[in-house]
């Protein structure tokens, strides 16, 4: 393929597009239900939502799915960025199912060198449900982090203020006393926890005893051994969103998401989404109006923080099969 002025394009083959999507694959989502499906045709490759993983009690407008689809995207194209490709993206493409998140059209003109380093961080990024260390992040770096999702038409704001800071726990730990007595929302969860199969989230990223000094855990405890306490306040909370509350934006933090994760992981700092805040609708409008003061529509909520020197590295979560999430 050439363009008009004569520079020929390569599109990705198979090959290529196999090892992107499971690159993008290893994107954080929702109880690692990995909702997405990709699909090759024509050199072109389509990520849908994978709706048979959307979870109707916790989620049910499909925000967390789309965020974790978006944050694959944003995978895809990072990983691709990294082997030398370029990337042309199409979100919600006019006419496409509702299910069609994105169209990508993969290829080159130019060879790049391969920026190992890259692959290297998308494969070291995980979810370290640890406590996290009493050194603060450092207002600086929070600012850099935030500024990124701007390059992906989202909006993200750093809870810095003890005011704020106290506020959002409190309206967090409310929206957690909510969640605990809807049953089918705790059935739904431990659904997803400890179980057989390339999904879910093991007991073993679980810590084995909760952190009285911080925001309580949605989830039960696994066996994953953490007895260094340490001072209440190191980590931050930077609340992702946009203008809307709808598909196209969800689909945008989470790319912006997945970019910030990764800057952070680079700068060795840990990240752990919050998102029951933000599942309980009145803890979400205040949020927006007494911690954001209306500035954007809160999606998602990312505690930042530095973990202890010297701790061991945790087990990867399970990943689907290529198979079972590209058509080609």
């Amino acid at each position: 393929m050439s363009n008009r002025l004569g520079t020929r394009t390569e599109r990705a083959p198979v090959a290529v597009i196999e090892r992107l999507v499971s690159l993008a694959c290893l994107a954080p989502s929702v109880h690692n239900t990995q909702p997405w499906l990709w699909r090759h045709h024509d050199g072109t490759l389509e990520l849908q939502a994978d709706l048979r993983r959307r979870l109707p009690a916790e989620d049910p407008r499909g925000r967390n799915l789309t965020i974790s689809c978006g944050a694959a995207l944003h995978h895809l194209q990072f990983a691709a960025r990294a082997l030398g490709w370029e990337t042309i993206v199409d979100r919600l493409p006019t006419g496409a199912p509702d299910a069609v998140l994105a169209r990508i059209v993969v290829s080159r003109s130019v060879h790049h060198a391969v920026a190992r380093g890259d692959i290297d961080l998308l494969r070291a990024r995980c979810t370290d449900r640890r406590r996290f260390t009493a050194w603060p992040v450092p207002p600086d770096r929070l600012d850099q982090l935030c500024r990124r999702a701007g390059l992906w038409g989202a909006r993200a704001e750093a809870v810095t203020t003890d005011a704020a800071r106290f506020r959002l726990e409190l309206l967090a730990n409310r929206a957690i006393s909510f969640l605990e007595v809807e049953g089918r929302r705790l059935l739904e969860q431990d659904r997803w926890i400890d179980r057989d199969g390339p999904d879910g989230i093991p007991l073993e990223l679980l810590p084995d005893d909760p952190d009285p000094l911080q925001a309580r855990s949605r989830f039960r405890p696994g066996v994953l051994e953490d007895t260094r306490l340490v001072i209440h306040g190191g980590e931050r909370v930077i609340a992702l969103g946009g203008d809307a509350d709808d598909v196209g934006s969800w689909l945008r933090t989470g790319e912006a998401m997945s970019d910030l994760w990764l800057e952070a992981t680079r700068a060795g700092m840990s990240v752990i989404p919050m998102t029951q805040p933000i599942e309980v609708e009145s803890t979400r409008h205040e949020i927006a109006q007494t911690v954001l003061a209306s500035r954007f529509e809160p999606h998602l909520l990312l505690r930042v923080g530095w973990q202890a020197i010297g701790r061991r590295d945790l087990p990867r979560t399970p990943r689907r099969p290529l198979d079972d999430v590209l058509q080609r």
